[in-house]
C-alpha cells in the first residue's frame, strides 16, 4: 500500500481538524427546493404506464430554467450575497522562455483589476495543485511564477478579479489578443515534466483458446517501463525471472515468431495516427466560489463530473495553505463534459478565485476561446501495428501494437488512458498471441484527459482499418474474416481475463453481413459511379467492443417513504447529459411500481453510510484487505466519479439493489400483513406464495392471485407496523459484485449483493429500534459477513463489454475531395434498455462525434494549436446535421437474451465504430487507404491520381 492518505481518510482528518464538509444541490432562492440535477420536475414527465414521456428535466431545460451550473450567479443561490465579482485568467502562449511579468498598461487606470493574484502569491500562501489522485496529477503550479518557464502552452500566469461585470468584461476583451501583456525572458529550452509512464500487456495462449496460457498475464502484473530520455527501457527478459522478466521473455518470443514467419502467413505492418481533438461540450468549464468572512466557510458551485474528488482534493489543497477554512460547502448542478469535466484542474482555479475574493463571491468561467486554450483534449496517438494471419485458415496468429501518446504538460489520467487504449486494441478478436505496449509522453501541449473513448477510439479504429486491409490482401470478405476470428464467450482477452457476460459478436456480424447496404455494395457502387461521373461510391464496415466501468466501481443509493407513500431517493450519480436522473428513477419504478416523488443526485455527503476506505481497490495486498474487511464499516472504495459509461450498470446497481431491498425488507412484509388481515384474509403461514411470485402491474404489488396493493397502502401498513421504511445501500464491484450478510430486525439474516446496508423504521417502531437510527436518521447494520471479489492486480483487465457495429455509405467528390456521408446503419448490443429513447439519443450523438473525428476535427499540438488562445469554432469545424446523414441514419439495438439481463454502459462505444467504417468506406470508394485521421479534402486530392 502507498503511504498516501486516502480521500476518505482525508475527509475524516479534515473534520477532526475542524473543517466540516457538505456537498449537495443548489436551492431555489425562495424555497430552497432542489434544483441541480433535480429541477422543477414536469408533473407529466412519467406516463400512466410508468414509462417516461420525456426526460424529467426536459421542460426545465427547454424553457430556460436554471439547471446547469453555468446558469447561476451568487444572487441565485440561497444564502449567498447579492453582489458578484468576476475573474479571468491571463495565460501564457509560450513554453520556451521564462515568464517575466505582466504589462497591463493596455487597461489604463479605469480597468485595473481590483485584485491581481500572481504565482508568487500562491507560493507565499502555500497553495499548490492537490495530489490526492496521484503525485503530479495536476502538475506542480497553478500560476507560473516570475522566472519560471511554463510547463505547457496556455498555462495561466495571473488571476484578475473585478468587483463589477462591466469593467471585467471590458478588461478581458482588451487583454485577450493584446501583444506584450505577458513579458518573456530570453528564449531557452522547454521545461516539460518527465514522461508519465510506459506499460505493456503480453500474452501467449495455449494451443486452443480454452487451454492454459503459456504466458498468462494475470499471473503477473502489467509490465512497466522507465525512460532514458525519450527511450523506453523495459525490464530485461528472463524466462525464469520475476513476472516482468517473464513477460519480456514472452514479448521476445512473439517478436522472434513474427520475424521467422514464412509464406504461409500474411504479415501486415502499418503505422496509424489519431489526432488531438476538443470534445466541445456546450457548457464550458466554470465555477463560482465564496469565502465567507467571519465564518471562514468556503462555498463553491462547480461544474464537475467528479464532485467527490473536488471536495477531497480541495481539502488537501487547503490543508497546506495559510487559509483557515473551517467548513467547505460544495454545490453542483447539471453539467456535460464528455469526460473533460472528470478530474479537470479548472475547479481548483475557481476555488482560488474565491479565496482571494475579499469576502465576495467570485465567478470564473471560460468563454469558448479560453475553453479551447485550457480544456482537456483527446489524446493524439501514434500506432505501429503488426498483424500475422494464417493464409489457409485466415486465423489471426499474432497481433503486436506499439503505441505512443502525447499527454501534454500535466499528467492527469494519461497513463490510464494509455493502458486502456493498449489493452483494448484487440477489439472484437481473439488473439492467441499479443503484445501491446504504450508510452505516455509529456510535452508542452495542452493537457489531455479522460475524453470520451479513453484511448480506445484511437487503438480500436486502427485495428479495424488493419483488419479491413488484411481481408483485401487475402481476398476474403471483410466480415467473413472478422467472423473467423471473433472473440467469443469464454475466451481470454489480451490480459488473460474472461468476459463476465455472454458476447454476441458473431450475431452482430451476421446481421451486418445480411444488411442490404453491405450485401449489395458492389452492385450499388457500379450503378452509382456510372450515374454520378466525378463522384465515387463506397461502403465501409467496422465493429468494436468496449469495456465499461473502471474495474472497481462503488455507488450509494437511499430510498425511503413516508406513511402516505411519498417516495424519496438520494443517489451519488450526477447527470452529465446521459439522462441518468430519468433512467435511475425508472429503475425504481420497474421494481416497486413508482418513480420517486422527491430526489437528489450527485450526493457525496452520506451520513447514513459511515464507511471508511483506503481507496486502493487494485493494489491492496489480499491479506491486508482481508484484515481491513473485518471492520464492518470498511469498503475498498466509497464513490466513483461519473466516467467510463458506468451509470446504467454500476451506479444503477445501487439503485436496483436499494429498490429490491425496500421490496424485500418492507413492502413484502407489509403486503403479507395486509393479506393476512384484510377482507378474505388468510393466515400468513397459509399463504402459498413467496417473493418470487411478486409482480408489479399498473403500479400495484401482486402475488399469487391476492388483492393488488398500491404503494400508499403498503407504506401506511409499514409505518403502522414499525417495519423498515427506508434503506440505504453501498455497492462495490471489482469485476464482480461484493455481497454481505446482515441481521435485519424483524426480518432476520439477509444476504444481499451489497457491502453495506442502513435501514430506518416506521413511525410505530419500538423506541429501542428508533434509538439505533443514529446515522443520518438510519440504523447502520454492521454486516455479519462480507464477500469481496479477490484483489487482482491487473487493473486494465476489463470484463464487461458492449458491442457496436456500423456500416457507412459515402460518396467522394473527386474534384473537391469532399467526403459526403450518405447514410449509416448501426447495430448496438447493450443488454436491457432502461429508457430506449435515451439509448437512441446517446447512439445518435456518439455517431456524430465519431463523424467529426473521422472527417473534420483536428487540433495542432504545439505552438499553432489551441494553447495560443486563438482557437474557436470559427477555426474548429464541428459536424453539422448535413455531415452526419441525420435523416438517413438507421440503427437497431439487439433485444436482451432474457428479461433479467442487466443494462450495459454504452455512451462511449457508440462513437467508435463509425470512425474506421468511414475510413474503410473511402477506400472502397477511391481505392486508396488512409492511415491518419481526419481524412480531409486535401488528403483525398493528394491521394487521387
Amino acid at each position: 500500500m502507498s503511504g498516501r492518505v486516502s480521500r476518505r481518510q482525508f475527509i475524516a482528518a479534515a473534520a477532526g481538524a475542524g473543517i466540516a464538509v457538505k456537498i449537495g444541490f443548489l436551492g431555489r432562492p425562495a424555497s430552497a427546493a432542489p434544483v441541480a440535477n433535480s429541477p422543477g420536475r414536469s408533473p407529466n414527465w412519467i406516463g400512466p404506464d410508468g414509462r417516461p414521456r420525456f426526460r424529467m428535466d426536459a421542460v426545465a431545460k427547454v424553457t430556460g430554467d436554471k439547471t446547469f451550473t453555468r446558469d447561476f450567479r451568487a444572487r441565485d443561490i440561497t444564502g449567498w450575497p447579492q453582489q458578484q465579482s468576476h475573474a479571468f485568467l491571463i495565460r501564457g502562449t509560450r513554453a520556451d522562455a521564462p515568464f517575466d511579468g505582466l504589462d497591463l498598461s493596455v487597461l489604463g487606470e479605469d480597468l485595473k483589476p481590483d485584485r491581481l493574484i500572481a504565482g508568487e502569491d500562491l507560493v507565499r500562501d502555500g497553495l499548490a495543485p492537490p495530489e490526492t489522485t496521484a503525485p503530479g496529477f495536476y502538475g506542480d503550479m497553478f500560476l507560473v511564477p516570475k522566472g519560471r518557464i511554463p510547463r505547457l502552452l496556455g498555462q495561466p500566469v495571473a488571476l484578475l478579479i473585478y468587483n463589477d461585470f462591466a469593467r471585467f468584461d471590458a478588461a478581458k476583451r482588451l487583454v485577450r489578443f493584446a501583444e506584450g501583456v505577458v513579458r518573456w525572458g530570453a528564449t531557452g529550452g522547454y521545461d516539460t515534466p518527465p514522461h508519465y509512464g510506459a506499460s505493456r500487456f503480453v500474452r501467449i495462449g495455449g494451443a486452443a483458446s480454452d487451454e492454459t496460457d503459456i504466458y498468462p498475464p494475470l499471473e503477473g502484473t502489467t509490465i512497466y517501463g522507465s525512460f532514458d530520455g525519450d527511450q523506453v527501457v523495459w525490464p530485461k527478459p528472463d524466462q525464469s525471472g520475476d513476472a516482468a522478466a517473464r513477460a519480456m521473455w514472452a514479448a521476445g518470443e512473439i517478436e522472434r515468431e513474427i520475424t521467422a514467419t514464412g509464406d504461409d502467413a500474411l504479415v501486415l505492418k502499418r503505422s496509424y495516427f489519431s489526432q488531438s481533438i476538443d470534445a466541445s461540450a456546450m457548457e464550458a468549464d466554470n465555477g463560482n466560489a465564496w469565502f465567507e468572512p467571519g465564518s471562514s466557510t468556503l462555498h463553491a458551485l462547480i461544474a464537475t463530473q467528479s464532485p467527490y474528488e473536488v471536495a477531497t482534493s480541495t481539502l488537501e489543497m487547503l490543508s497546506k495553505s495559510r487559509f483557515a477554512v473551517k467548513a467547505l460547502y460544495l454545490s453542483i448542478g447539471y453539467t456535460v463534459g464528455y469526460g473533460t469535466k472528470d478530474h479537470s484542474i479548472f475547479p481548483y482555479y475557481a476555488i482560488l478565485a474565491g479565496l482571494y475574493g475579499d469576502g465576495r463571491p467570485v465567478r470564473l468561467a471560460n468563454d469558448r476561446f479560453e475553453q479551447f486554450q485550457m480544456g482537456l483534449k483527446r489524446h493524439a496517438f501514434w500506432m505501429e501495428n503488426t498483424l500475422v494471419v494464417d493464409r489457409s485458415t485466415h486465423a489471426f496468429r499474432i497481433m503486436k501494437g506499439n503505441y505512443r501518446t502525447d499527454a501534454g504538460g500535466r499528467r492527469n489520467f494519461s497513463p490510464d488512458v494509455g493502458n486502456v487504449g493498449a489493452s483494448a486494441a484487440q477489439s472484437i478478436y481473439y488473439l492467441p498471441k499479443s503484445d501491446f505496449s504504450v508510452e505516455v509522453r509529456a510535452s508542452r501541449a495542452v493537457d489531455a484527459g479522460s475524453t470520451r473513448g479513453y484511448g480506445t477510439l484511437q487503438t480500436m479504429a486502427a485495428t479495424e482499418m488493419m483488419v479491413d486491409e488484411a481481408a483485401e490482401l487475402l481476398g476474403i470478405d471483410p466480415i467473413e474474416l472478422r467472423l473467423k476470428n471473433a472473440f467469443k464467450t469464454g475466451m481470454k482477452n489480451s490480459q488473460g481475463a474472461i468476459a463476465g457476460e455472454a458476447l454476441r459478436t458473431e450475431e452482430v456480424l451476421k446481421r451486418a453481413r445480411a444488411h442490404p447496404l453491405w450485401r449489395d455494395r458492389d452492385a450499388n457502387k457500379a450503378a452509382f459511379d456510372t450515374a454520378n461521373p466525378g463522384t465515387r461510391y463506397g461502403i465501409g464496415f467496422a465493429q468494436v467492443q468496449k469495456d465499461y466501468g473502471t474495474g472497481a466501481e462503488a455507488a450509494v443509493t437511499t430510498l425511503s417513504f413516508d406513511p402516505s407513500g411519498r417516495l424519496t431517493m438520494r443517489q451519488n450519480g450526477n447527470d452529465i447529459g446521459t439522462g441518468l436522473t430519468t433512467s435511475q428513477a425508472v429503475m425504481v419504478a420497474d421494481i416497486i411500481g413508482r418513480v420517486p416523488h422527491d430526489y437528489a443526485f450527485g450526493i457525496v455527503d452520506w451520513p447514513e453510510m459511515p464507511l471508511v476506505s483506503t481507496e486502493e481497490p487494485y493494489t491492496t495486498p489480499q491479506d491486508r484487505e482481508g484484515a481491513l474487511a473485518r471492520n464492518p464499516r470498511w469498503t475498498p472504495s466509497f464513490i466513483s466519479p461519473m466516467s467510463a459509461s458506468n451509470s446504467a450498470y454500476f451506479v444503477g446497481h445501487a439503485t436496483r439493489m436499494a429498490a429490491r431491498a425496500l421490496l424485500r425488507l418492507s413492502l413484502w412484509p407489509a403486503a403479507l400483513a395486509l393479506w393476512s388481515s384484510g377482507p378474505g384474509r388468510r393466515q400468513a403461514g397459509t399463504l402459498a406464495i413467496d417473493m418470487a411470485d411478486v409482480r408489479i402491474v399498473d403500479g400495484k404489488l401482486m402475488a399469487g392471485g391476492m388483492q393488488p396493493l398500491a404503494l400508499e397502502q403498503l407504506a401506511a401498513a409499514a409505518h403502522r407496523l414499525g417495519l423498515v421504511t427506508g434503506v440505504s445501500v453501498h455497492v462495490f464491484n471489482r469485476w464482480q459484485w461484493a455481497e454481505a450478510v446482515f441481521d435485519v430486525p424483524n426480518v432476520g439474516a439477509v444476504r444481499l449483493p451489497v457491502d453495506a446496508l442502513s435501514v430506518c423504521y416506521g413511525q410505530s417502531a419500538p423506541a429501542g429500534l428508533k434509538a439505533l437510527m443514529t446515522s443520518g436518521g438510519f440504523h447502520f447494520l454492521d454486516r455479519r459477513q462480507v464477500f469481496y471479489p479477490p484483489v487482482r492486480r491487473q487493473k486494465a483487465a476489463g470484463t464487461c463489454y458492449t458491442g457496436m457495429a456500423t456500416i457507412a455509405e459515402v460518396a467522394v467528390d473527386t474534384a473537391s475531395g469532399d467526403v459526403k456521408l450518405l447514410s449509416h446503419y448501426s447495430i448496438l448490443e447493450c443488454g436491457t434498455q432502461i429508457v430506449p429513447e435515451l439509448v437512441s439519443g446517446q447512439l445518435q450523438g456518439g455517431l456524430a462525434m465519431g463523424v467529426g473525428h473521422a472527417l473534420l476535427e483536428e487540433l495542432p499540438l504545439y505552438e499553432d494549436g489551441p494553447g495560443d488562445g486563438t482557437w474557436n469554432w470559427n477555426r474548429y469545424r464541428l459536424p453539422h446535421a448535413r455531415d452526419v446523414a441525420v435523416w438517413t441514419q438507421t440503427s437497431e439495438v439487439l433485444a436482451p437474451l432474457s428479461d433479467i439481463d442487466p443494462p450495459k454502459g454504452m455512451a462511449e462505444v457508440v462513437m467508435i465504430a463509425i470512425v474506421p467504417a468511414i475510413v474503410n468506406a473511402v477506400n472502397h470508394a477511391i481505392g486508396k487507404r488512409f492511415y491518419q485521421t481526419p481524412i480531409t479534402p486535401e488528403k483525398i486530392l493528394e491521394a487521387l491520381p
